[in-house]
């Protein structure tokens, strides 16, 4: 074992590798620092932790203090992928299915109008060069909704809003790289631009992506069958989150694709059948986690890579991609609202909710990733780079801070305050019925003193009692919460129902997952 250690030594005193582990230890312990804080004290949490980390890192900026040098292979290969497959996983495809076609009218032409809004506008307004027209355009069509969805699910936002925000972000990353891709070759000038050509280009990238996300998702999907061991299978959903996208990348198609439709396969179809309610409440509670630890690293780096003498020199350039691409995304969300609300039969896009999908167009990661993919020898890069970093920090900080101020004005804000204490009473009052029938079940079996068994229920009757009243209270004073008491009652039964499916398809009595036949015979909402 001698010779071991002295092999092994030399390599562990490396200067370079403890370099690198003592900057990983700082980001990550000043990442996940500032957005636990953002939780605990009061004062914070009305700014999503996303958005706090951003300024941390603007801070970190300003001093010239440089964590780490922020790759696209980094975001690409590394952070991205997690941050997609969990919220794919997490998306119900219930409600992704029945508002599918705005969704994917926002995602595939909304990008396309973004990009030709961009190049038309840079180039006729800015002054800007084709290269740079093309690649800003490209880079800047995906949205990164994140802070937004969270600030949603806080303020208990209508769900309908969260998931065209979400499926948008989701498809449209996909979208947005297959273009810059395409585009790059015309910006460098080794390539001429072909409709016919771009469009099976796209067809091929798009249609590996989705067959390979759809192969390795019901794979694993019929394989976590087998066995029910929770540590493996939420190992199982981390590979595949991660050699989804490498392997759909090295065989040319979309890895944004892939992983998208892994997700939604596995969080919808395969955890359902291949996962038992613990299980699938482990992998959940791990990927919220992941998604967390993920947006608190890629947020402060974001921000720590701002080069403001760079944003000063291209300011003229910057402002005018902002105000064009908030037009153009007024233009695709109105216009696509509008033929979405004529052609489909399910509910209408209200004109507030639009404007919160207007401005609640955030851009984030994906953005930053594409812009610094750009190669050193396009002598426009860092022009790029500075105008989708500014647009960047316009949409995080000046959008995202001030889209609650906005849901409020126009009346869009939840109950989710007065949905929280109805949830807590409802829990306390299951938890006492339960202290009840376990201290019911002890004088029963003669393993306890009767007396103190009495005394003990009397106490807990006393305490069921409080609770009812103050439930009661709740429901007078805030009649609609019993609309929302119904849905839960609802969802739970639709939930035992898809569960005895799916313990009859592990045991290999069914081999197809049947339709809940609840779901059209629950009221969607309480009649009363």
């Amino acid at each position: 074992m001698h010779w071991l250690a002295v092999v092994v030594e030399p390599e562990l005193k490396d200067p370079s590798i403890e370099a690198n582990l003592r900057q990983f230890l700082l980001v990550l312990s000043v990442s996940l620092g500032v957005a636990t804080l953002s939780r605990v004290l009061s004062i914070l949490r009305n700014i999503p932790y996303t958005l706090l980390l951003l300024l941390v890192g603007l801070g970190l900026a300003v001093v010239d203090v440089r964590l780490v040098n922020l790759s696209p292979e980094l975001i690409l290969f590394i952070f991205l992928p997690p941050l997609l497959f969990e919220a794919a996983w997490n998306i119900q495809w219930s409600r992704l299915k029945s508002d599918f076609v705005p969704i994917l009218l926002y995602a595939v032409l909304g990008v396309i109008i973004c990009i030709m809004g961009l190049v038309f506008g840079l180039q006729q307004l800015a002054g800007a060069s084709l290269a740079t027209a093309l690649l800003v355009g490209a880079s800047l069509s995906a949205t990164d909704p994140v802070s937004v969805t969270a600030l949603f699910r806080e303020l208990g936002v209508d769900k309908r809003l969260t998931t065209l925000m979400e499926g948008e972000s989701l498809f449209n990353d996909g979208v947005a790289v297959v273009a810059f891709n395409l585009l790059l070759g015309i910006a460098l000038g080794i390539e001429q631009f072909d409709v016919t050509l771009t469009i099976a280009r796209f067809g091929i990238f798009v249609g590996l992506g989705i067959s390979l996300g759809g192969l390795i998702g019901f794979g694993i999907s019929f394989l976590t069958q087998r066995f029910d061991i929770p540590l493996v299978e939420q190992s199982l959903t981390l590979v595949s989150a991660y050699g989804t996208y490498i392997v759909a990348e090295e065989l040319g198609g979309s890895g944004v694709i892939a992983v998208v439709t892994t997700g939604l396969i596995l969080g919808n179809f395969g955890s359902r059948i291949g996962m038992n309610p613990r299980t699938r409440l482990v992998v959940s509670e791990f990927w919220e986690f992941l998604a967390f630890f993920v947006n608190s690293i890629v947020f402060l780096l974001i921000g720590d890579q701002v080069r403001f003498e760079y944003l000063i020199d291209y300011a003229d350039t910057i402002l005018w991609a902002i105000a064009i691409i908030l037009t153009a995304r007024a233009f695709s969300i109105y216009s696509l609202g509008a033929f979405s609300n004529a052609v489909t039969k399910s509910e209408n896009i209200s004109i507030p909710g639009q404007t919160v999908l207007w401005w609640g167009g955030l851009r984030g990661s994906v953005s930053v990733a594409l812009a610094l993919s750009v190669p050193e020898s396009l002598a426009d890069r860092q022009e790029i780079i500075a105008v989708v970093f500014g647009v960047m920090l316009f949409t995080l900080l000046v959008q995202g801070l001030t889209t609650q101020p906005l849901l409020s004005w126009l009346n869009l804000l939840g109950d989710q305050p007065t949905r929280q204490r109805y949830t807590q009473l409802v829990a306390h009052r299951v938890a006492l019925n339960r202290v009840l029938d376990r201290l019911r079940e002890l004088i029963e079996r003669q393993e306890v003193d009767k007396e103190f068994a009495r005394y003990q229920i009397a106490l807990v009757e006393g305490q069921l009692e409080e609770l009812q009243e103050d439930l009661t209270k709740l429901q007078r004073s805030n009649p609609e919460i019993l609309n929302f008491a119904a849905e839960q009652v609802r969802n739970e039964l639709l939930a035992i129902e898809s569960d005895t499916y799916a313990e009859f398809i592990r045991a290999g009595q069914l081999k197809d997952e049947l339709a809940p036949l609840l779901q059209d015979v629950l009221p969607q909402e309480n009649p009363a």
